[in-house]
């Protein structure tokens, strides 16, 4: 069994080739696998540790396309199932040298929207250490959503270890109320929340990070809110009073702002899971973001160990 799970939707991506252009002056693209927590599964997967995937894809070349090449990178296919009957979702993206990047999703009535709670009872989750949950798969379906929940609800039952990262893409959701709400509620299940400034004036009307993780920590199971604050790094604090920022890293280059917070995820989640402290997690989380945004696809500047030592020793720092 694996010490990592997660629950999303893959997608099938078109990925401009062609930086700050506009979506509809698009010609040139590279087909690539996205999904948000399928980053951190592949990241978490790269840097040693085992991880499941639970979601659906259709019975179409997308769908084939992204089991083969989830078996690539080594991440469990166990809860992955194949639906006969709705597509899996895919997407046009562009390609961005700041900031999010415009999308265009192929996604409503996918397959991975049609994922039922049925099939999280057949998870084992016997060995799981940590698990990942991320505000983008409840947006996709009610249907999802009740996915997501059950699944949350066996792993805090289980007291298996969870962050949260808000992931918000507004137009998933069915309002922006109705976003704001079951963000913040999902929020408080988890016991890290990883909120970026930005996502802070959007939930809670907010982007001062103190501010932030005070509103986060007012959950009953959180105990640890990480605030992520761009090139600056990150702020943390926690429930028992730790408060203290870690500096980011500078890149002479950022080639591609996208899965840089999802390997900030994945950065601090198998730090935690090898005994590092929380520093030096939130240390590993700012290195993963940073190799990250100077490659062009969505997870390809995920290192192994051996790379993470490199850009250590690189920029003369120590993990421990």
């Amino acid at each position: 069994m694996s010490e990592v799970i997660t629950i999303g939707e893959p997608l099938t991506t078109f990925a401009s080739t062609e930086p700050d252009v506009p979506l509809v002056d698009v010609e040139n693209w590279n087909k690539i696998m996205g999904g948000a927590e399928l980053n951190v599964a592949i990241g978490v997967k790269r840097l040693g540790h085992d991880v499941e995937y639970i979601s659906r894809v259709g019975q179409d070349p997308f769908g084939e396309y992204i089991i083969k090449t989830i078996n690539q990178h080594q991440v469990g296919t166990t809860y992955i199932s194949t639906d006969p009957d709705y597509f899996t979702g895919h997407q046009l993206k562009a390609l961005v040298t700041k900031g999010d990047p415009a999308t265009f999703n192929f996604r409503k009535n996918s397959a991975a929207s049609h994922l039922s709670p049925e099939v999280i009872d057949q998870v084992k989750l016997d060995d799981v250490k940590f698990a990942h949950m991320s505000g983008i798969f409840p947006a996709i379906s009610d249907t999802a959503e009740a996915s997501f929940r059950k699944l949350y609800k066996r792993l805090n039952d289980a007291g298996i270890k969870t962050t949260f990262d808000p992931n918000l893409r507004p137009t998933l959701w069915k309002s922006h109320d109705y976003m704001v709400k079951t963000i913040n509620e999902l929020a408080g299940y988890a016991d890290i929340v990883l909120p970026g400034v930005e996502e802070g004036k959007i939930l809670m009307g907010s982007d001062d990070p103190e501010a932030i993780a005070d509103f986060y920590l007012k959950g009953e199971r959180t105990t640890t809110v990480i605030v992520k604050v761009g090139p600056a790094g990150a702020y943390v604090k926690t429930k028992d009073g730790q408060s203290f920022t870690v500096k980011g890293f500078k890149v002479d280059k950022v080639v591609d702002t996208v899965g840089a917070g999802d390997g900030f995820a994945l950065g601090v989640i198998t730090a935690l899971l090898e005994g590092k402290s929380l520093k030096a997690a939130v240390l590993r989380g700012n290195a993963v973001g940073a190799l990250q945004v100077q490659t062009p696809g969505d997870n390809d500047g995920y290192p192994t160990h051996e790379g993470l030592s490199a850009f250590y020793a690189k920029e003369g720092v120590s993990e421990d």
